[in-house]
């Protein structure tokens, strides 16, 4: 095996390890178990170490980064409590199908199955969320683990792996084995396979097209969005997949996700023939598989997914095939159907959209519709927004329009804190982007500290905190479900516009709609983002239902 001949410490052969796998940003919070590594990282000025508040922030970043790039985002963590913490940034890198390698601390090998000081066995710990789990225990097989971590988390269905660093093997010293990058290993297309759905595609009288899931890049979006206007067939995206097709594309059907268009869920039901591409066809896509029958679809089911083991899991598809969208698009962009089916579908679909996603007016000083949907006329196309988790999102999902490829950053797994992190991550790739964040009060609170972060790194997006003082989901299914018996989901906030200057940002407080447009306009103007606090009455818990008329 070739060795570079000049014997380094584990810590410096494994930052050489990462940056020859392309490797130049990480996030993370510095921790005395991986000293080393950091140490091994000064060699290399044009490393940068993003330097977060709270590993689940970091974690969160690193997955945004991911996703944005396409490139697995990575994390260093300290042992035990930095590797809980950064363990809700690795479900939803999973649950998201997005590449990341997460690089945490652990005991010495002397003192494994001691319960040492801080010591968790990552095998066990991660095994539900992760790809796969590995331990570096010995110096000389560092390049080796870094490699098949680096293919593993770019292979098939793309997600999250995870390396255990013992702090013993960082301090020892041995060789390099230098590893070239890894290969990105994508599943092919079975050309009979393809023929003979396509075939049944053409025949189809009413078929619709599913775009969901990772795995995808901006060519294969763009060639299916160019096909499936050549034919006139109409795409829904999954649950949070929205920029997967511009939202102003003339084919383009809406999201299936919570609170879906009901003429949406009629039209994927009436389907004939359902091609679903990259989707697993998760329980939010599915409105709790209830829109589809298990396991078998009244529909011809065309499934086409990355990961092999997603193919048959829930829904029997008519006809499987392991294979990348990117593959899969390539093939359909060659192809010409000649269908039977009304080419006019997929702009009677776009006008159902369309009108699903005009302004709805509520009672109450702040209409939240008319504000999101307001944004594209002051923002370009190429904006990145962010959200977490809750209520609100309802909002910025059914109203704002996303552009194309890579300007929605949210979490399918449904994981709360997740948009500041988000955004402060999309601000550091493209800086010249405007970069928004939407957030809950509750859902901004969870990372709120990570506004140091921005201020540290000069990576200021603009941040809408939707505030009702309370846990807004939570307090809606409990109106549902137990009518009136409410308990722990009300909340006592900060005054959030004096909370983000204390970091240098700009703050602005809205009470009415009418004020939104003079402080969005200065928040684009200014060179340090800002949080624009917009105070929402607690009767509005939906886009269609105030909160006194649930459990009726």
């Amino acid at each position: 095996m070739e060795t570079s001949g000049k014997p380094l410490n584990g810590g410096q052969i494994l930052a050489n390890a990462l940056v020859r796998q392309g490797v130049d940003l990480a996030f993370g919070v510095p921790g005395e178990s991986f000293l080393p590594l950091l140490n091994g990282l000064v060699d290399h000025p044009q490393f940068q170490f993003i330097t977060c508040r709270q590993e689940g922030g970091a974690a969160y970043m690193a997955e945004a980064y991911g996703k944005l790039t396409g490139k697995p985002g990575v994390i260093m963590v300290t042992r035990g409590p930095g590797a809980s913490n950064a363990m809700v940034g690795v479900h939803t890198a999973y649950q998201d199908s997005t590449p990341m390698v997460l690089l945490v601390g652990q005991v010495g090998t002397d003192m494994v199955e001691r319960e040492a000081f801080q010591e968790i066995d990552y095998r066990r710990m991660y095994s539900e969320c992760a790809k796969w789990v590995g331990s570096i225990d010995r110096v000389d097989r560092i390049d080796e683990f870094v490699s098949h971590a680096f293919h593993v988390a770019q292979a098939g269905r793309k997600g999250p792996v995870v390396l255990a660093l013992p702090e013993d093997v960082l301090y020892m010293t041995g060789e390099e084995h230098p590893v070239a990058p890894a290969h990105i290993v994508q599943p092919g297309l079975d050309v009979n396979a393809f023929n003979q759905a396509m075939q049944v595609f053409a025949n189809a009288k009413r078929p619709m097209i599913i775009a969901g899931g990772g795995n995808w890049n901006r060519a294969a979006c763009d060639k299916l969005s160019a096909w499936a206007n050549q034919e006139g067939v109409p795409v829904a995206t999954s649950f949070r997949s929205q920029d997967l097709v511009d939202n102003l594309d003339a084919i383009f059907a809406g999201d299936l996700g919570i609170g879906a268009n009901p003429a949406l869920v009629k039209r994927v039901q009436s389907a004939d023939v359902l091609l679903v591409i990259g989707e697993r066809l998760g329980e939010m896509t599915t409105a709790g598989y209830s829109v589809f029958k298990v396991p078998k679809v009244n529909n011809t089911l065309i499934h086409v997914h990355s990961g092999s083991e997603e193919l048959g899991r829930v829904y029997r598809p008519d006809f499987a095939l392991n294979c990348s969208p990117e593959n899969f698009c390539s093939a359909l962009s060659a192809i010409k159907m000649h269908g039977n089916y009304d080419s006019n579908a997929g702009k009677a679909s776009h006008a159902e959209y369309l009108a699903f996603a005009s302004p709805v007016t509520v009672p109450g000083d702040l209409q939240l519709a008319q504000i999101m949907s307001s944004l594209q006329d002051s923002i370009p196309r190429d904006s990145i927004v962010t959200n977490g988790a809750g209520n609100f999102a309802t909002w910025v999902h059914r109203f704002y329009p996303y552009g194309p490829f890579k300007t929605q950053l949210a979490p399918a797994n449904g994981s709360m804190g997740y948009g500041l992190p988000a955004a402060i991550a999309a601000k550091i790739v493209h800086p010249d982007k405007a970069v928004i964040a939407v957030c809950g009060d509750g859902d901004f609170m969870m990372n709120c500290q990570e506004l140091a972060t921005a201020a540290r790194y000069d990576a200021f997006p603009i941040i809408f905190v939707v505030n009702n003082n309370m846990l807004g989901t939570i307090r809606m299914h409990q109106e549902r479900e137990f009518k009136s018996r409410v308990i722990a989901t009300g909340l006592t906030n900060p005054d959030f516009v004096k909370f983000s200057d204390s970091f240098g940002i700009p703050g602005f407080r809205v009470t009415k709609t009418e004020e939104f447009a003079a402080a969005f306009t200065k928040a684009l103007e200014s060179k340090k983002g800002a949080l624009i606090e917009l105070i929402l009455d607690q009767e509005v818990i939906s886009p269609s239902k105030l909160l006194s008329q649930l459990g009726k």
